[in-house]
């Protein structure tokens, strides 16, 4: 199993327009070889901001790899530079493997 996650911090009181955007937008995942699952996650606020992480189970980090490089990747990212207002940073990428304990 592979995750990836997407950290966002989000300006306060821009929360529920964030998630709203995530709720509309159209993924293409489903129809993705390799993809298991997706979570949008809502953290903890401070003073500034809230965190927020896109959660991504793959059943490979090759099959990640290939959506990455695929038209449907393209198409789930055509409108990732809109919306900038609501964002207290760039988003932070993180990829993880599974060990089976």
């Amino acid at each position: 199993m592979y995750i990836v996650m997407n950290r966002f911090r989000i300006i306060l009181t821009k929360e529920q327009e964030f998630i709203d955007i995530w709720k509309d937008r159209e993924s293409f995942l489903k129809s993705v070889p390799g993809f298991k699952q997706f979570n949008l996650l809502q953290g903890e606020s401070d003073q500034e901001g809230t965190l927020f992480a896109s959660h991504v189970i793959w059943e490979s980090a090759r099959e990640f790899e290939e959506w990455t490089k695929s038209e449907a990747f393209r198409k789930a990212h055509a409108n990732a530079g809109a919306n900038k207002e609501l964002y207290l940073g760039p988003p932070k990428l993180e990829k993880f493997e599974a060990v089976g304990l």
